[in-house]
Order: structure tokens, then sequence, then C-alpha cells
């Protein structure tokens, strides 16, 4: 049995305000980090702990019985909507999401459209469940995706919860988005699409794989909230964002080049990348340029098999799975001197990734809040010249940040959510400190164990 967990608390977790204006893709706290305004139902069951935590305390019942925590539900009701939030759980805990909710006294898996399973898949007391009834599923109607099995890298498997699971061990913080369109159901944990459901091919008359009625199913409106099952379940930074029954997952967050730069992703293909492999050092770019012609091609053919493999377009975006075989992605030309933009977004607590320029590491990526509290930006594998980010400007893991790059000769700025966080500082030669940075060579998407997303990649040679 393992032990009780700790959730760590990050004081530096930008907290967003109930009833503040959205964000900048159009998101709105529905949880204000001091009280239970805005939400109904079991309020007496759930509280407020420090560091803005929204927390499940079934102690407080009345009953002292397992089972019970009762629904916590949102007052406004909602019909199509993208959900994002961190949920952290002790070993065995369950709870759920009750998705488009009548009211507080039903049961949600029922008579809600649904409930999306909140669960440590990895406790003992779970070990036999049916396939539905894991983390993230449609409760007795879609199962979530289960092969996290062999597939992590740098020992990051220790942070998950195991059995297939892409679900973080009990004690650390899980990044879960959810969206709910018509009848369409996603679940992203970590990164990872576990859930994409189409409810309507079920009529919910008893032919869902649980072989009860889901009268609920086909609701289009209603509540949204937490299920209690008798466990101490706590979430942080829930906000919604609401979208059009014909919302397209992606279309509001892609633009168009500024005036002046090329487009190095379309948003649909891969043109204008290609792979990069370790194999043989040929990451390092004094090997590749020393390097026949025969060989280069040779090495390529290598490195475009694991890019098709582990770099996807997804939503409009390029995203990267972080699993074993996959390395980082390069443009396919070489550049000089330049000016760039480039959104990301990290997809889990504590990620991590990064831009190469001309070859060299790196433009540092990172989840800022919940690691060192160094901000995302700076030129990390510097050692005589200033390495770390002048201040922290990442927004909250899941949401859209935007890098303005501009390098010329040796001398790198960025500008990370439109605040200067690198000034004209030195980039060094990593892979040869003797020598300056390389004169041209090729711009590099790091990999390093994470699901990423980049989109809106810009480019002007200076």
């Amino acid at each position: 049995m393992r032990k009780t967990f700790i959730c760590f608390l990050a004081a530096s977790v930008a907290m967003l305000a109930s009833g503040a204006e959205p964000d900048e893709e159009g998101f709105v706290s529905i949880f204000n980090g001091r009280d239970l305004t805005g939400w109904i139902g079991a309020t007496g069951t759930y509280g407020v702990e420090p560091g803005g935590i929204l927390a499940c305390h079934p102690e407080n019942a009345g009953n002292g019985k397992e089972g019970s925590g009762g629904n916590l539900l949102t007052e406004k009701q909602y019909e199509n909507f993208i959900l994002r939030f961190e949920v952290c759980m002790p070993t065995n805990a369950n709870n759920g999401l009750g998705i488009r909710m009548p009211g507080p006294g039903v049961d949600g898996a029922y008579y809600g459209m649904c409930e999306l399973q909140i669960l440590d898949d990895g406790g003992d007391r779970y070990a036999k469940l049916k396939p539905y009834q894991y983390h993230g599923s449609v409760y007795g109607v879609v199962p979530s995706r289960r092969d996290n099995v062999g597939k992590q890298i740098w020992g990051k498997e220790k942070n998950f919860t195991g059995n297939g699971s892409y679900l973080k061990r009990p004690g650390l913080w899980n990044f879960e988005e959810v969206r709910v369109i018509g009848s369409r159901i996603q679940v992203i944990l970590n990164g990872i699409m576990i859930t994409d459901a189409d409810v309507s091919r079920f009529k919910g008359d008893g032919d869902t794989p649980d072989g009860r009625k889901h009268p609920g199913l086909h609701r289009t409106k209603g509540h949204i909230g937490w299920l209690g099952h008798g466990h101490h379940v706590q979430w942080r930074n829930i906000r919604i964002k609401e979208v059009p029954a014909d919302h397209v997952v992606g279309s509001d967050t892609c633009r168009s080049a500024p005036a002046g730069f090329t487009t190095l992703f379309n948003g649909r293909n891969m043109e204008n990348w290609k792979g990069v492999t370790t194999a043989e050092k040929f990451d390092n770019p004094k090997v590749r340029q020393a390097a026949t012609p025969e060989k280069r091609a040779e090495m390529q053919k290598l490195a475009d098999k694991g890019m098709l493999e582990h770099w996807h377009i997804r939503d409009g975006a390029l995203f990267f799975d972080g699993f074993k075989g996959g390395y980082s992605l390069a443009t396919t030309k070489d550049y000089k001197d330049f000016e760039m933009w480039v959104d990301w977004r990290i997809m889990s607590i504590t990620g991590d990734s990064g831009l190469y320029l001309r070859g060299c590491p790196q433009v540092q990526i990172w989840d800022a809040h919940n690691q060192w509290h160094i901000g995302s930006g700076g030129l990390y594998n510097n050692k005589k010249n200033p390495s770390r980010a002048l201040s922290v400007q990442d927004r909250l893991v899941g949401s859209w940040n935007r890098f303005h790059i501009t390098m010329r000769g040796e001398r790198v700025t960025v500008e990370l959510n439109g605040v200067k966080v690198v000034d004209d500082t030195v980039l060094e030669n990593y892979w040869d400190r003797s020598l300056p940075v390389f004169p041209k060579e090729q711009i590099e998407l790091q990999c390093h164990g994470d699901p990423i997303e980049f989109k809106n990649i810009f480019i002007r040679e200076l």
C-alpha cells in the first residue's frame, strides 16, 4: 500500500480570479481560489485549501461513510465547452467529472450526459475494473486509452501510476483538458488523448457496454462538477471556454504570418520540417557537417522515420508525443540571422522542451510554475553568459505561449508573451565552447521526453 500522499504546493502558480476577464484564449476561471462562489450542491463537503486549491473533504459529509462526498456543481449551466484543470489524488482515490448535469442530487453517470471517471488507476482496489471504469473513461460507455507500457524515456515511467495509464502517480499533479462539443467528448490527460468518443452512436437504452440505461446521455446542456466518492481529491486552475456547436478545436488560435514573414508550419503537414537523430551523434552539427552527402542522406532517412512516428498534426498544431524513438524536429533549411515567432504549450506538469537556434541548445521551454520558478525563454546551456530568463512570463500549463526571437550573429533576444526575457545575449556553442555559435544551421524543436504542441511558426531572414 502506498503511503498517504502529500501534494506539494507551488506558491508561484498563477491563479485566475473568478469573474475576471477571459484570458488570451477566451478561458475564464470558474474557481476563484478563495471560496465556493459560483458553485452549488455539496458546498459543506468541498472546501478551499492553501494555495488556491479546491478539495473534497468527505469527512465533512456528516455520516462518516466511505462513498460520501456529494456533488459539487457549477451554478451556471453549459452546452459546448473546453475545460482545463489540474487534479491530484491519493492512493485508491475515486471521484468523477459530471457533464451536462440536471442538478446536484442525481447520479451523473446516468442522468447527466455522462460521468468522466477520476480515479487512481494504479490503486490496488481497482485492479479488476471494467475498461470503461478507469480514469478518463466515459463511465459505462467508452473506455479510455491504457497503453502506456514501455513508452517513456529517461526514467520518466516512474512518474506514472502504472498498468498502462497516462495518469501520474498519487501525490503528483495532472493536467487535463476536456472537450465537450455536441455529442463528442475528448479527454487529453498529461498531453495524451486518452478518450475520443461520439456518444451519438448509443441510444442509452441499455445498448452501452455496461448494459445499463443512460437516460441523460443525449442532454445538450447542464451543470459541470465534481462527483465525490469519499476521497480527498484536489483541483486547481479550473477554467472553461464556451464554444459554438460547430467549433473546430484549434481554429481560434491559428493566425496568419506577419508581413514579411514566411510560414514554417502550415497546420496541415510536415512541409519545411525533417527529423533529427542521435544515432552516431548526428544531432551534433559538427558531425553532420563533416559527413559525406551520402552519409547525411542515410542518417536523414533514419531520422525521418522517427519523426513520422512521433510528430503529428493535432488540431492544427505540431504535436510531439515524447515517447521512446522520437527526437527533435528541425527545419529543412539552414538559417543565418533571423527573426521568428513560435507559439507553444506545455501539456504536462513539469513538462520540458526548448528551441535550438542554429543547431545549438537552447531557448528553454518548461513548466516554470512547478519546477524551479525560473521562466521559459532563457539560454539554458550558457555558462559564461546569462542563462536565465529575466522574469517568469509563462502562462498556466495547457495554455498557449508566444515567443518572439531575434538572432543576429551570436546574440539572441527573446520576448515571451510580449515581455523581453532575454536581452541581446550571446548564445554559446554547446558543441564546442572554444568556438562561437555556428554562422548558419537548422532550427530545432526539442525533444525532452514530454508531450508538447507548437503552432504559428513564422520566420524572416535578416
